[in-house]
């Protein structure tokens, strides 16, 4: 009945009285549509550092629409040691943010925070030669009027040998919705440090 060039599908009413043939495994299938899934990510916006040096990144115009926003980060600095970046919404760098960390370099855990903090913490930096940090940042119904906004962040750096993974959380005490973020450097992030913005459906 088959051949190899074919897919068929046939109904079982009253026996099999009826036979499709399609060239294409999804065709004519009306329930199932793996391309458009809940929860799929939408790429919004991306940022890659060029030859200058900067201290900050910046997202402008956020859209509305989606349930949640996430950033993927790889990132540089052009100092030594432990280099934290810090994040702020729509501009406000007041005293309006809570969050706390914990840092973890194989031997020995830190544990820290901020109760009442102009910004929110969201990764560390590598400063080793061609070797960038790495971190995700999920930011939780950034849209919704009705709450405060939760963040929550996976990061970590190599030093050839050394390093840290960190995991950090925080919210930003305001119900607007985020329509702005920004990156800020304790020191200059530097050629190929790359954050890439999704939104979440």
């Amino acid at each position: 009945m088959a051949s190899e060039n074919h897919i068929y599908k046939m109904s079982n009413a009253g026996g099999f009285k009826s036979l499709n043939r399609y060239y294409d495994m999804l065709a004519g299938n009306t329930t199932w549509n793996p391309w458009s899934p809940t929860g799929a990510y939408d790429a919004l916006a991306t940022v890659t550092v060029g030859g200058t040096n900067v201290s900050t990144i910046d997202f402008v115009g956020i859209p509305t629409g989606y349930k949640h926003l996430q950033l993927r980060y790889n990132q540089r600095t052009n100092t030594g040691g432990v280099i934290n970046t810090t994040m702020t919404f729509n501009g406000d760098t007041a005293a309006n943010y809570s969050w706390h960390g914990l840092y973890g370099d194989g031997t020995s855990a830190l544990a820290l925070g901020a109760a009442s903090s102009s910004n929110v913490f969201t990764g560390v930096a590598s400063s080793t030669a061609t070797t960038f940090s790495v971190g995700v940042i999920d930011i939780l119904d950034y849209a919704n009027t009705n709450k405060f906004k939760t963040v929550r962040t996976l990061c970590g750096a190599d030093w050839n040998g050394s390093g840290y993974s960190v995991m950090y959380s925080g919210n930003w005490r305001s119900t607007n919705a985020v329509t702005s973020i920004s990156f800020a450097f304790a020191n200059a992030a530097t050629q190929y440090t790359t954050y890439a913005l999704f939104g979440v459906k």
